[in-house]
């Protein structure tokens, strides 16, 4: 049972992951899974927050510099709805991200967006060792595909899968959307 007050955080849906420059990835449905997620938690009159992140490299696209540091239209955060500016994967290093979810007494985050292995993974075991409930929305995320230390191309779908696998029952509950509103909507 997902409280009143529990957080949808979305994490690093920004314009910058549509350059080549991140390769292929899974779930193109992962953005609009996540807006149809807000519209639902903003109904409910539940707190929502952001990621975003700003690369200290100045050639990536998410450099503050670069038009691709901008949060998704689809997605962007409304008045009142907190956004915590990050230059690295977890968005409680260098940010008030704790403070202000334990003054405002939220113990409960549910986490959307990008990158499911690096920036939303970090971020999720974080907060689960830091005492907060976490869940993460399976299809409200995304991976791209990663090379390892060989050289080896693994496929987004496949790290997708894994980095959920690593997180489920051990620092979150994952879920999809469909579940999700179904027990908003319940």
């Amino acid at each position: 049972m997902i409280p009143k007050n529990a957080v949808l955080f979305v994490v690093d849906i920004q314009d910058g992951f549509d350059e080549p420059h991140f390769g292929n990835r899974n779930n193109h449905e992962a953005e609009s899974n996540v807006a149809r997620l807000l519209a639902a938690w903003r109904k409910s009159a539940r707190p929502v927050m952001y990621a975003q992140h700003h690369s200290i490299n100045s050639d990536s696209p998410l450099h503050p510099s670069h038009p691709g540091v901008a949060i998704k239209d689809i997605v962007k955060p409304e008045a009142g709805e907190q956004v915590f500016i990050k230059s690295v994967n977890s968005a409680f290093i260098g940010t008030d991200l704790e403070d202000v979810l334990r003054e405002k007494g939220y113990d409960t985050i549910v986490f959307t967006g990008f990158t499911t292995n690096y920036c939303v993974s970090t971020t999720v075991r974080m907060a689960s060792n830091l005492g907060f409930k976490t869940y993460v929305i399976s299809d409200a995320t995304a991976a791209w595909d990663t090379v390892d230390h060989t050289g080896k191309t693994h496929p987004a779908e496949t790290i997708h899968e894994i980095s959920l696998a690593n997180l489920h029952d051990e620092f979150a509950t994952v879920l999809d959307s469909e579940s999700l509103l179904a027990e908003l909507e319940g």
